[in-house]
């Protein structure tokens, strides 16, 4: 993948990756659910063929096509024929919401806990390797992000797009690959939080910061607001996590003051 992919190359890149040994319908199924609930696969974007799907992602173009068979009945994707036909992307934009959801709510603390502190040690480092090795030039490029230049539709904010390029700015392609990678499977996490207004512009005060240190070059500081920015994501993940989570009657005060 070029360097100046966008990061929207860079995230359907990583969708429609090859799925490595054993590829079955189920994994192909997931793949592309964690591309909608990205939001790198959008409601009416059309999927490469059944062949093309294949090919990407190793499988045998009949486990693409069971693949597609699940999504249909879940009312994800819908297949027309004819000159213009093909297999389009099905989701309203406050579906995309549900899937999160549903998500969240399915894995474990420690699942959670555990897929963040990945997220944010990979941040971090590309964060510091930015500051070491980018400018004012580059830094430019990241506020152009975060006044809403070039924006693509990554689900939640600006933040998404900020870390990807962050993450370009390494200068590493196995590290940026490894971001994407993460970014598909916790930034659609993170546009739950991203729905509260008063997070969302926390979040951006804290890239603004990024952004000042990687002009500056300073490696420290970048690295540290990047794992405080994170850290800070992580406590609110766990709070909506609770709150999705509980038993009827049995919510946590803290998650009956977000819902209050």
């Amino acid at each position: 993948m070029p360097h100046d992919a966008s990061p929207r190359q860079r995230l359907l890149a990583a969708v429609f990756a090859p799925l490595g040994e054993g590829g079955r319908a189920q994994r192909v199924e997931d793949r592309i659910i964690e591309g909608i609930s990205a939001g790198v696969l959008a409601d009416g974007d059309r999927l490469p063929s059944e062949a093309e799907l294949a090919s990407s992602m190793g499988v045998a173009t009949v486990t693409v096509r069971e693949a597609l068979v699940g999504l249909r009945s879940r009312g994800l994707v819908a297949t027309r024929r004819g000159r213009d036909g093909g297999t389009f992307i099905t989701v309203p934009l406050g579906r995309r919401g549900e899937l999160v959801r549903d998500r969240l709510s399915g894995m474990s603390r420690v699942e959670l806990r555990d897929l963040a502190i990945h997220y944010r040690a990979i941040a971090a480092t590309a964060a510091e390797l930015a500051a070491d090795f980018a400018g004012p030039d580059e830094a430019e490029t990241l506020r152009r992000i975060l006044r809403g230049s070039g924006r693509f539709g990554l689900s939640g904010s600006l933040v998404g797009e900020f870390l990807l390029e962050l993450a370009a700015l390494s200068q590493s392609a196995r590290l940026t690959r490894e971001f994407v990678r993460l970014y598909k499977a916790f930034g659609p996490l993170l546009s739950l939080l991203h729905e509260d207004e008063e997070f969302d512009a926390g979040m951006v005060r804290l890239c603004e910061r990024i952004a000042d240190a990687v002009a500056a070059g300073d490696a420290a500081e970048a690295r540290t607001t990047v794992v405080e920015q994170i850290s800070t994501a992580l406590v609110a993940l766990i709070d909506e996590h609770a709150r999705l989570t509980a038993t009827p009657g049995m919510m946590p005060a803290n998650a009956q003051r977000r819902t209050g």
